[in-house]
Parts: structure tokens; C-alpha cells; sequence
């Protein structure tokens, strides 16, 4: 985004949160009280699908800024941690927000995200996009100055209780054992040995085929591994040579979906299938099924993709 000031202008229109809107309420505590909602009050706090309503209605009481970002991408969750360190030094001027989009896909589904990390800023529950992609913290402070200029124009200028911060995503924080053959293939991927990962969630599907994390995370694993080492540029430079080159296709669909283009991915093995056939149309179907299963069936985008292949194919 430009470093132009904010404006009033800025708050209409943004984004559309129709489908996050909450039903009517009774009256809320006094201005100036603190909010205890989801994780809890605090500078630095998880938004969920279930809370992320009540994110938004905190807004009318103090600035509140929202990064989504992706488990499976560290660069993001890193960008997360340098956010909250920015947001404590503001003391409570303002409240971070972090949101692993594969945990929340209503919140996915209702800000249409492409790539994480991405950053949004609320006032009185309207949003202001922010960034896109990693930023330094010399961007972040900048522009959260002027977010904090835009919500004192509009009387919102209440603070948070800064000693009640939640951790941040990449934080030390208590959770749930995973089974030893998921904790074995999460291992594996943090030591890159991506064939031992992949190894490790067959041996859980074998045990219970019903698995459905583990399903997810061997088809996960198979996309990092089709796409190590690969380059966007020249993949994309051949893809763009030889639009029936399957391969070539398949690639650059890889590395979008890996990229969190979603949709982009999905559209092109689709065309792929319109100007392919026997063979070569079938390698493109089959893969574009199996990048279903990564993002997971239940999602809308890969329901509007089943509808485009279909028609694709007849």
C-alpha cells in the first residue's frame, strides 16, 4: 500500500464481511471497558471462526489489526511474531489479531485470500486492507501510524490492557500431543526429510485408513516435494510456451497453490483439460482431484472447480 494517509473514504467498501456480520446484541460494556473475548483480552490474541464476529465489534472501542497467515508457510507466521513485537511497543494503542487461514476457512472464504500473510486494519468494525506479503518493520510502523490517525478521526481511540498478551503465532503455547505418527511426520518436515514425512502418513493411513489429517498431510507433503527446488519464473516462461504441456501446467499449478493462489491453480488445470484429451486430459483431471484434497473437499472454491470441470469435460 502507498504511505498516503488514510482517509475516511478508505473504510467504505474495502471488503465485504456480510458473512461475519453477528446478529443484533445488547448494549456492550461502557466505552473504555475491556473486552474479554476469544482468546481473551490482550495486545496480541488468536482469531477464530468462532470469535472473529466479536473481533470486529472490539473495533468500535480501539483499533484492531488482523494479519492472516498460513502453519504451513514460516515466512508468514514469522511476519506474525514481528507484527506482535511492533503492537506491544504501541502499548495497547492498538490490538493484533492472528488468524491461521487453514484452521478458520469461513474467515478464508469471506476476505478471498490469494497469499499470506495479508493484513487488514478495523474501525468501528470496517476494514481497511493493509499489506500484502512479508513487510519490515519500518512499513509496519508507518502505516500503523496512520491507521491510528484514521481511527482518532473517528473517536476511536480506546486502548488495550497490555499485560494480558496472548502469544502470537510462532509463540511457545500448550497444545495437544499429536499421534506419534503425525508428530513423526511433522518432525520429518521440519528437517526436510519430506520422504520420511510422506512415509510416516502412509503408515498412519495404513493403521486407519479413515484418517483424515493424515490423508491431508501426505497430499500436502506430495506438493512440497513435486515442487522443491523448483523456479516460478521458468516454470511459468514453459508453461506459457506450451499451454498442452501437462507437465508444464501441472508445475505452475503446484507452486500457485503452494503460493496460496488457490483458485489460479484450480483454473488452470481446468483449461488444461479443455484443450487436452485421452491421455494427457486425464493426467490433468487426476491432478487437479488431488489438489483438491489438499485444500479439502468441504472447501467452496474446490466446489465451484468440480462445477468448471465438469463442464470442461462435457
Amino acid at each position: 500500500m502507498s504511505h498516503q494517509p488514510f482517509t475516511a473514504a478508505a473504510l467504505r467498501g474495502a471488503v465485504d464481511l456480510s458473512s461475519l456480520k453477528r446478529p443484533a446484541q445488547p448494549a456492550g460494556p461502557a466505552s473504555g471497558a475491556v473486552s474479554t473475548f476469544g482468546d481473551g483480552a490482550g495486545l496480541v490474541i488468536e482469531g477464530t471462526d468462532a470469535t472473529i464476529r466479536d473481533v470486529i465489534a472490539a473495533s468500535d472501542r480501539h483499533p484492531v489489526v488482523m494479519v492472516l497467515w498460513s502453519a504451513r508457510l514460516q515466512e508468514s507466521a514469522d511476519f506474525v511474531t514481528t507484527f506482535g513485537s511492533v503492537a506491544r511497543r504501541y502499548g495497547g494503542r492498538f490490538q493484533l489479531v492472528s488468524v491461521d487461514v487453514d484452521a478458520n476457512p469461513t474467515i478464508l472464504q469471506a476476505f478471498q485470500v490469494q497469499a499470506v500473510p495479508v493484513s487488514f486494519a478495523f474501525v468501528q468494525s470496517q476494514p481497511v486492507p493493509l499489506f500484502e506479503g512479508v513487510q519490515p518493520e519500518a512499513q509496519i510502523t508507518a502505516v500503523i501510524d496512520q491507521v491510528l490517525q484514521l481511527a482518532a478521526q473517528h473517536g476511536v481511540t480506546g486502548t488495550v490492557p497490555a499485560g494480558d498478551a496472548a502469544p502470537a503465532a510462532g509463540e511457545a503455547e500448550q497444545e495437544q500431543p499429536l499421534p506419534p505418527l503425525h508428530q513423526k511426520a511433522f518432525d520429518a518436515i521440519e528437517s526436510g526429510d519430506l520422504d520420511g514425512a510422506a512415509a510416516a502418513y502412509r503408515e498412519a493411513l495404513a493403521q486407519s485408513p479413515a484418517d483424515t489429517d493424515a490423508k491431508l498431510g501426505l497430499a500436502q507433503v506430495g506438493l512440497m516435494q513435486r515442487t522443491q527446488g523448483a523456479d516460478l519464473q521458468a516454470a511459468r516462461a514453459a508453461a506459457a510456451a506450451a499451454p498442452t504441456d501437462v507437465d508444464a501446467q501441472i508445475l505452475v499449478a503446484d507452486l500457485d497453490l503452494l503460493g496460496g493462489h488457490v483458485e489460479d491453480a484450480f483454473m488452470r488445470l481446468i483449461d488444461t483439460v479443455r484443450v487436452t484429451a485421452d491421455a494427457d486430459r486425464n493426467k490433468a483431471r487426476e491432478h487437479l482431484v488431488e489438489l483438491f484434497e489438499v485444500i479439502g473437499v468441504t472447501d467452496e472454491r474446490v466446489a465451484r472447480a468440480r462445477k468448471s470441470l465438469m463442464s470442461a469435460l462435457f
